[in-house]
């Protein structure tokens, strides 16, 4: 029996970023917030709800009232972005999840899903990672900020869970991509960024593109709409009291599960990748000065199989269509200029 039903209120919170998009999507899909059932696909965007105003989100949930919330709102950026505003990393954050988390359960929400990083997991952790990974070593420093009000946010879930009962789970996916991604030249992640450059070097006929660091690091990407299906997955099927719940190597129930493809490959690989997608033909240099990040960051996704879940979208095929968005989206943009 689904854990959620059509008949639930179910509030996207950040669904216009790429994640929360690709899970009103899923939910969409699945049927859930039917309005002929009495239920509800709830969202707000900034203009009429300031998630950093404890006042303005307990307002809205007394008008409201949803019954289950997914948490996708965040403040998210890449290596730069992290460097440049630590201190908005953290506080807007920390901010944002303690809001709404402490907002649902008092107003008696029934079920939520709060949306983490794979960058909670040390720098050196052992691969590929594991969930009992979380706070057994130092994190990586060029995204610490926004790893610890993560961390913060999955341990009040489970805090709330284990003193008051309330049913709060947590996904951690890996790198993310596709519709809706983040293409800034200074603010992005590195595949959006890699997809950016690539495209503006075809376009221009350049003979070489510069890319940072060493290429050698291992990365694991997974599709937005992959992991909209997951989180839709979880809601529905994901009990961490059942008996048959996954649980850590003491026993324990588990609070928070890895969502992935189970599948790394070098920044090298990728940007070739991409460099084909985009049909870039020219030379690939590398940047040692800049910085390289996690050496590799792969994770153990053997909890969602064991639920039954597993990611469907191979990269190649994701890459294609992200390449297609992307340039619709620039010759839309270049209509209205």
């Amino acid at each position: 029996m689904s854990l959620i039903t059509p008949a639930d209120r179910i509030f996207v919170a950040g669904h216009r970023g790429m994640a929360g998009a690709a899970i009103l999507r899923a939910l969409q899909r699945a049927g859930h917030g039917d309005p002929a059932a009495g239920g509800a696909l709830l969202t707000a965007d900034r203009n009429s709800l300031d998630l950093l105003d404890a006042g303005a989100v307990d307002v809205w949930f007394a008008t409201h009232k949803p019954t289950v919330v997914v948490l996708a709102a965040a403040k998210v950026g890449g290596i730069h972005a992290n460097a440049t505003y630590p201190a908005d990393f953290l506080l807007e954050n920390l901010k944002i999840q303690t809001n709404v988390i402490e907002t649902a359960w008092r107003h008696g929400v029934h079920r939520l899903l709060f949306l983490g990083s794979s960058c909670i997991y040390p720098k050196f952790a052992e691969q590929p990672i594991r969930e009992e990974a979380l706070l057994s070593g130092p994190l990586e420093p060029t995204n610490a900020w926004y790893a610890l009000a993560k961390i913060a946010g999955i341990k009040l879930g489970e805090a709330l869970r284990l003193q008051h009962g309330f049913d709060a789970i947590s996904l951690m996916p890996t790198n993310l991509y596709g519709p809706g991604d983040n293409y800034h030249p200074e603010n992005s992640h590195v595949l959006p960024a890699l997809i950016r450059r690539f495209h503006e070097a075809a376009e221009r006929g350049d003979a070489s593109v510069s890319c940072w660091g060493s290429g050698k690091p291992l990365r694991e990407f997974l599709h937005a709409d992959d992991l909209g299906e997951a989180c839709v997955f979880a809601l529905e099927q994901w009990n961490p009291s059942a008996a048959d719940a996954p649980r850590d190597d003491d026993g324990a129930p588990l609070a928070f599960l890895n969502v992935g493809t189970g599948v790394d490959l070098s920044i090298r690989e990728l940007a070739e990748a991409v460099a084909a997608a985009t049909g870039f033909r020219g030379h690939l240099e590398w940047d040692t000065s800049r910085p390289d990040g996690t050496p590799k960051k792969q994770l153990d996704v053997s909890r969602m199989a064991q639920l039954g879940w597993r990611a469907r979208i191979p990269l190649a095929e994701g890459l294609r269509s992200t390449v297609a968005l992307f340039r619709e989206q620039l010759a839309a943009q270049q209509v209205r200029l």
